[in-house]
């Protein structure tokens, strides 16, 4: 019996480890400082670190918040137009799946504690490909190993009650039908002096679709198509930028400023619907080289992958032919 409760106590302690680069958005921060604790403002999913899959949540109305996160669950924060706000994740993790980030508004009738996000939602934020980076390289986007996403209060957004969605998708696996969605939402009170009109206007779920080719996408080729973010445009509302933040950890800030991020690149066309690579090169490893290892959760294997395979820390495992990864 006791050997049996030692072991649950092991594999307990060890779970954050087991989630294999799994993340969540936990920490409201406001112009930089923490307000209340993990999830006192963010409405808690019920999943952990789990993603949502594509199949799981594209028609759910769990694409709104996640899994199980309810109105009522979390307290209304109150900020002003002009504001940064940030979502930081949880247990100081880091993002370390390849794909873009996005914040999203939704304004409700009343108050926002009991309001389900089934009005309309507008995008305030989209964060892609780093100065011209190819999306076959990991470190090329903006979110990589970044440990929050942040964006600026737009200056004329009506005053009321929000909910505001942050998202990853990552899209390591995407092209076999299964982008990972992170997204959380937190309920804020704006105040200011409005007179923007937020657009355009969506309902989630109903704006993005599993055949999307920012959904859909492989990134498993030498040559990958341009990204072409999903969902609406950002709302611009003539005040503010809508380039997003995305901030590193307080060790890594000076080497990712904020500044160096910037949308992807948008495709004149839709790219073809993807398809395993008959051979393709593999992408380019951060921080790769004669020697090099690769961190814990970072990429370790795959058909034709180039970097490291061995790890500074933890094992190398095989998640699929074409990823493994050090957990």
């Amino acid at each position: 019996m006791k050997t049996t409760t030692a072991l649950s106590s092991l594999l307990l302690a060890a779970a954050p480890l087991v989630t294999e680069a799994h993340y969540i958005f936990s920490q409201l921060i406001v112009n930089g400082t923490p307000q209340g604790k993990d999830f006192t403002y963010i409405r808690q999913n019920s999943n952990s670190y789990q993603p949502s899959f594509t199949s799981e949540v594209m028609n759910s109305p769990d694409l709104r918040c996640n899994k199980g996160a309810k109105a009522g669950s979390a307290q209304t924060y109150t900020v002003k137009a002009g504001d940064k706000v940030g979502f930081k994740l949880w247990f100081n993790e880091n993002i370390e799946h390849p794909g873009p980030g996005f914040v999203y508004m939704s304004k409700a009738p009343g108050s926002v504690n009991s309001y389900e996000g089934d009005g309309d939602w507008f995008k305030v934020m989209e964060s892609g490909l780093c100065n011209g980076g190819k999306a076959n390289t990991d470190a090329s986007w903006c979110t990589w190993q970044k440990d929050r996403i942040e964006f600026t209060v737009p200056q004329t957004i009506p005053a009321g009650e929000y909910l505001v969605r942050v998202e990853h998708i990552a899209i390591h696996e995407s092209h076999v039908g299964k982008a990972q969605f992170y997204m959380e939402c937190a309920q804020l009170k704006v105040e200011g002096p409005g007179g923007g009109v937020p657009g355009p206007l969506v309902k989630i779920p109903g704006m993005y679709k599993a055949a999307d080719p920012g959904i859909a996408y492989n990134k498993w080729t030498s040559n990958p198509a341009p990204y072409i973010m999903p969902g609406p445009a950002v709302w611009t509302d003539g005040a503010t930028s809508t380039k997003g933040s995305i901030s590193a950890p307080a060790a890594e800030e000076e080497e990712a400023p904020a500044e160096a991020c910037s949308a992807a690149p948008v495709a004149s066309a839709a790219p073809a619907a993807p398809a395993a690579p008959a051979a393709p090169a593999a992408p380019a490893a951060a921080g790769g080289g004669v020697g090099a290892k690769a961190t814990m959760y970072g990429q370790c294997g795959g058909m034709n992958w180039d970097g490291p395979t061995a790890c500074a820390q933890g094992t190398c495992t095989k998640s699929n032919d074409w990823y493994s990864q050090c957990v």
